[in-house]
C-alpha cells in the first residue's frame, strides 16, 4: 500500500501504515536490534535507545551522520531527524497478537530526493514484513517500481521543486 501524502500549512507528511502479523515486540526489535536493523537497512545503526540518543548512518565513504531521536518510548515510538526531514515509527497492538506498524515522514520541501527517500521507505517497511515473514523480495526490482510510482504521486500533486 502507498503513503499517503497530505500537504500542511509548512511542508509534507507522508503516512505508512502496515499491518504485520506478529507482535509488537518482534516489530520494535526490528527498529532496535543492529543485529535485526542490519537486515532491511544496512546503513543504519541504534547507538543510544533513548530520547535525546542517536542513530548513526554510514554514510558508504568512511563518513558518518549522527541522527537525533527526538522520540523514544519503549516498544512504541522511536523518531529521529531525517536531516531536514523528520521520520517516526509507532508500533502498536492490532489483536490477534499481530501489530500495526506506521511510519511518518515529515518532509520539510519535496525536492528531486523526496521521491526515492519515499520508495527507500516504502521498500524497508516490505523487507521487515519478508524478513518476519521469512520470505525474501527483490530490493531493486521493488525499489524501482515504487520510485517511479512516487515520482507520479509527486508530479500529481504539482508540486514545484524547490
Amino acid at each position: 500500500m502507498r503513503a499517503e501524502i497530505t500537504q500542511l500549512d509548512r511542508g509534507y507528511k507522508a503516512v505508512f501504515v502496515r499491518q504485520p502479523a506478529h507482535g509488537t515486540k518482534e516489530v520494535w526489535s526490528m527498529l532496535t536490534d543492529n543485529d535485526k536493523l542490519a537486515g532491511w537497512f544496512d546503513e543504519l545503526r541504534m547507538d543510544e535507545a533513548r530520547k535525546g540518543g542517536h542513530l548513526i548512518f554510514d554514510m558508504g565513504d568512511g563518513n558518518k551522520e549522527q541522527l537525533v531521536i527526538t522520540d523514544y518510548e519503549e516498544g512504541r515510538v522511536l523518531a529521529f531527524e531525517w536531516w531536514d526531514d523528520h521520520i517516526r515509527f509507532e508500533v502498536e497492538e492490532a489483536g490477534d497478537g499481530n501489530s500495526t506498524l506506521r511510519l511518518v515522514e515529515t518532509i520539510e520541501r519535496i525536492t528531486p530526493q523526496t521521491a526515492k527517500d519515499l520508495a527507500g521507505w516504502h521498500v524497508c517497511l516490505a523487507v521487515i514484513d519478508a524478513i518476519l515473514n521469512g520470505d525474501n523480495i527483490n530490493r531493486d526490482q521493488e525499489w524501482q517500481h515504487w520510485h517511479e510510482e512516487y515520482k507520479r504521486l509527486l508530479d500529481s500533486m504539482t508540486v514545484e521543486f524547490e
